[in-house]
């Protein structure tokens, strides 16, 4: 397996690959790899001849040091479950003067509103970082499509609004969110749960299939209080935020109309830990 720490050298890697109109797959990722960043994996692997994989812990899209001091590393577990995956990965892991060049700090962008909800009220300038990282990530990988999972639905939003104001050539795919056994999204801060808490955070996908079947026959304010009261009942759990969006702009409901698509957003914390997750309600 081929493991670049240098942005130079993934370049002259790629840059002949690019010249025989070889396709390349990328997906981006932090690391610590669970199955939902392998589902995105073996989609690149069927679809592009070449697939890059970038494992980068992003620190401008951090707006908590102790967050980002704590999030997962785990280079060599990962590169392991990649080998057991297929050998045909390319793998970039840079260190953050690689990316950065001794100023890391974000550039500014504007997503013409998307990143002024949910996440991006709780998280100033967090989708600032991510936009950042993407841009410089497209820049220099050249993929001709990129994976992303809807566990991060406002992120994966962003992304293509950040491409079509760009006018960058890739072709940004979604892909269905990843649970564990029990129903709770696939993320690499549940590395982090002591074993009770990941058993327990289970009800988190319960309240959210609920809030789905109670929005067909109820408003978008009555789903929510349902939703908060739920999380009243259960001192373990810190509800940060449910809301209810339209999918393509990401404002929150008013009145429900039937030509749109709605999206149940949430944003949890149990032992000090953050987890988000979504459900579509249509």
């Amino acid at each position: 397996m081929l493991i670049f720490n240098k942005k130079s050298d993934l370049s002259a890697f790629l840059s002949p690959l690019i010249k025989q109109n070889k396709s390349i797959g990328f997906v981006p990722t932090m690391g610590a790899l669970h199955q939902g960043h392998l589902s995105l994996l073996k989609n690149s692997l069927s679809e592009n001849d070449v697939t890059v994989m970038s494992i980068f812990v992003n620190p401008t899209q951090f707006n908590n040091a102790e967050d980002l001091d704590k999030y997962p590393r785990t280079l060599e577990r990962d590169v392991q479950i990649m080998q057991d995956l297929s050998n045909n990965i390319i793998v970039y892991a840079p260190e953050v003067a690689d990316i950065y060049e001794g100023n890391t700090i974000s550039e500014s962008f504007n997503y013409d509103g998307l990143e002024n909800q949910m996440e991006g009220k709780h998280r100033p300038g967090h989708f600032d970082g991510v936009g950042t990282i993407v841009k410089r990530l497209f820049e220099i990988v050249q993929p001709n499509k990129a994976y992303f999972g809807e566990k991060d639905f406002q992120q994966l939003q962003i992304v293509k609004k950040l491409v079509s104001k760009y006018n960058i050539p890739v072709d940004v795919i979604g892909c269905p969110i990843h649970r564990e056994a029990n129903g709770l999204a696939m993320s690499s801060r549940n590395e982090r749960l002591s074993e009770t808490a990941r058993e327990k955070a289970a009800i988190i996908y319960q309240i959210l299939n609920s809030a789905k079947e109670i929005f067909q026959t109820n408003s978008a304010e009555q789903t929510i209080k349902f939703v908060e009261n739920e999380f009243k009942k259960l001192p373990e759990f810190e509800l940060e935020y449910f809301e209810i969006a339209d999918e393509a702009t990401l404002l929150p409901v008013s009145e429900k109309e039937f030509d749109k698509k709605y999206r149940g957003f949430i944003a949890i914390f149990i032992e000090n830990i953050r987890l988000i997750d979504n459900i579509s309600l249509n």
